[in-house]
């Protein structure tokens, strides 16, 4: 039979209170008695003496039954010189100490007071610590990864922004100088497009002659891209007239186009010597291409209306007509839209590029055609073509092909396409440097805010600095209460082992 003695006792620590109590090692009141001891602690640690493991003692821990028992032992020796021939000691120190000795001692208050400390730890005081070290770290590791995000979504802008610098041609150091440098060069760029389609010819006498067999076409195909071919990047006037003007007055570009008319932008024709226009002043707007065959008749009586000619008059008039930029222009003048080029005008443009995407798309059906035409039936169909037909090869199709994609992609790219917009409208600048400046202002404000998220981050990281000590002290303090308190209730039961089960920081 296995000796009683070996049996060990095997404690919850969540029930040691009421195990305490129920084996009456404790008192029921024994709150009200720890209330009195801790009083007498606060005034007794008000006076002692110069001792440095004393104050390790009282610095910032909970001092309980067994820490007074140190501090005792240690008062032995301080004031030793105090002990008189009963071995009692004068000194109020040590009698302030063994009281509170005595007071624990008392139906095991000490017991009790260090189980409730116990469990306090274990309970809360461990699971607090626990969970605000937990979240030290969670949240460093939040933040990291928001700074990451910050930092990754800022040079990704920063990357866009190069990216669409680039597809306008800059650098992106001044948006908006670059822009409108890149709006000077424009018409360089138009014309060696319009050098280049003078090697449309071979294209264009091919589509015409596929055109006429076919379809027996009569009407001229790509007149705009033949006009090109011959004659290159020519002014609108000459596209529209056929004639070379003598007078090219380009328009003026300007910042912000007037709200209203004024006389800086109408031209009020030569109104011959006749000076005296007392009393002139129409209200008169002015709208694009409109002419309203208004007269003036400065000395007409029967003027009401500031010598408006109504058509009743029978003087002669100074006629004089409102020139509109590209209407009505004198013989030879190129003014307005006329004096533009085919290429920077956007209505010829259009049609030059819709002609070219026609060209391309005839290449491209031409090439898979050929491709098909190892039959005898379609070789058979071709006999009566003419030789600038039956002549072509795949390899002559596809060369045409690559030119006639090479000149479409220069006007249709992303960056002549804003060169044109820009070209069209100058506020368009500013539109474009704004979305520009965007980017990168929302960099700047996600490189800051990953800034932010780094200070942030350390602040955690000091955190758990200061956490993880009082974890391992309040765990240290755990240990050494178990052993105390497991070591005090061995010896009420003759030295049995006995163990505290749950014991966990």
């Amino acid at each position: 039979m296995e000796n009683i003695q070996d049996v060990p006792i095997d404690i919850q620590t969540s029930k040691l209170l009421d195990w305490l109590l129920d084996r009456r090692h404790c008192n029921l009141k024994w709150q009200s008695a720890v209330k009195v001891i801790r009083e007498k602690i606060n005034a007794a640690i008000q006076d002692m003496p110069e001792n440095e493991e004393i104050k390790q003692l009282l610095s910032g821990s909970y001092i309980h039954y067994f820490h007074c028992l140190r501090i005792v032992e240690i008062l032995k020796r301080t004031e030793a010189s105090s002990k008189n021939i009963f071995g009692r000691y004068s000194s109020q120190r040590m009698k302030d100490w063994q009281e509170i000795v005595a007071l624990y001692e008392a139906d095991n208050v000490y017991l009790v007071e260090v189980a409730s400390l116990l469990s306090r730890n274990i309970s809360y005081e461990g699971p607090a610590l626990r969970r605000q070290l937990a979240k030290a770290q969670q949240l460093q590791q939040e933040l990291s990864r928001r700074e990451v995000e910050c930092q990754s979504s800022a040079a990704d802008l920063r990357q866009r922004y190069y990216a669409a610098c680039k597809q306008y041609g800059i650098t992106g150091e001044n948006v908006a100088r670059e822009l409108q440098a890149l709006v000077k060069d424009l018409p360089a760029v138009l014309d060696e497009v319009g050098k280049d389609a003078a090697k449309l010819e071979k294209h264009i006498q091919l589509y015409t002659a596929f055109t006429n067999f076919v379809c027996e076409w009569s009407e001229p195909v790509l007149p705009m891209l033949t006009f090109a071919q011959k004659r290159g990047n020519t002014t609108f006037y000459e596209w529209r007239t056929g004639k070379v003007p003598t007078v090219v007055e380009r328009p003026v570009v300007e910042d912000a186009p007037p709200a209203t008319a004024t006389e800086d932008t109408i031209d009020w024709g030569d109104f011959g010597k006749a000076t005296d226009t007392q009393g002139f002043n129409s209200g008169i707007t002015v709208e694009d291409g409109i002419d309203w065959g208004i007269s003036l008749e400065p000395n007409s009586e029967d003027s009401g209306a500031g010598g408006i000619d109504w058509g009743d008059s029978e003087a002669a008039p100074a006629e004089f007509e409102i020139v509109d930029a590209g209407t009505d222009c004198p013989e030879g003048v190129a003014r307005g839209e006329d004096a533009l080029t085919i290429l920077e005008n956007s209505q010829s443009r259009s049609q030059f590029i819709d002609e070219l995407m026609e060209l391309e798309v005839f290449l491209t059906q031409r090439l898979s055609e050929m491709g098909e035409e190892g039959d005898v039936v379609a070789m058979s169909q071709f006999q009566l073509a003419p030789s600038i037909i039956q002549g072509q090869t795949c390899e002559h199709i596809r060369e045409m092909l690559s030119e006639v994609q090479d000149l479409l992609g220069r006007l249709t790219s992303v960056r002549m396409q804003h060169l044109f917009m820009i070209q069209a409208s100058p506020r368009y600048v500013e539109r474009v440097s704004e979305v520009l400046r965007q980017k990168l202002k929302q960099a700047d404000i996600l490189v800051l805010k990953g800034t932010t998220m780094a200070e942030k981050r350390q602040e955690a990281l000091k955190e758990q600095s200061r956490l993880e000590p009082r974890v391992d002290l309040l765990a240290g303090c755990t240990r050494e209460l178990q052993k105390l308190i497991e070591a005090d209730i061995s010896k009420r039961y003759h030295n049995r082992p006995v163990n505290l089960m749950g014991v966990n920081i």
